[in-house]
């Protein structure tokens, strides 16, 4: 009778936590703005959220064919998971010209920070053009000079791709 009671718990606090991730998981993609960041939220729930789930299913069920097939559901979930989430971001990295675009911070204005994404506002006193003034415009270059080697590669491979279907190839 006791062991029931707590193997009842243990299936409710599993349920309950898998419950928690996947809830966190929904917050966090409709709270982020980049495609990047939402995915690293999905992925949460795909796996701690499933993880704990289907661990309170197993632990109800107990040693059965039936845990036996949650298990390799779990097991197809944190393969699959990580190998479609790769792919996504490549596509995004190779598709979104602003991906590596720097923040510049105003004076006086709330702007998004190069640094982490976070909201600053700067109210100093505005400071004389020095050399030190020019590094940002540096920063800016490289970046727009990534992004360019980043569509010149996407293009490339779009026309690669293109090449090898008249060919009758795969792509790669």
């Amino acid at each position: 009778m006791v062991w029931e009671w707590i193997r009842f718990f243990a299936v409710a606090g599993l349920l309950l936590l898998g419950m928690f991730f996947e809830v966190l998981a929904v917050f966090g993609v409709q709270k982020f703005k980049k495609a990047l960041n939402r995915m690293h939220a999905a992925a949460m729930g795909d796996t701690l959220g499933v993880l704990f789930i289907f661990l309170g299913l197993i632990v109800m069920r107990g040693l059965s064919m039936d845990s036996l097939k949650l298990f390799l559901v779990i097991l197809f979930f944190w393969l699959a998971s990580p190998v479609s989430g790769h792919m996504i971001s490549r596509l995004e990295a190779m598709t979104n010209s602003n991906l590596g675009e720097l923040s510049v911070i105003r004076m006086g204005k709330k702007k998004e920070s190069a640094v982490c994404g976070t909201e600053t506002e700067e109210t100093a006193a505005p400071k004389k053009e020095s050399a030190k003034s020019t590094a940002p415009v540096k920063e800016i270059a490289r970046a727009a000079a990534s992004d360019k080697r980043i569509a010149e590669t996407a293009e490339s491979e779009k026309k690669s791709a293109e090449s090898a279907d008249r060919e009758g190839g795969c792509g790669e």
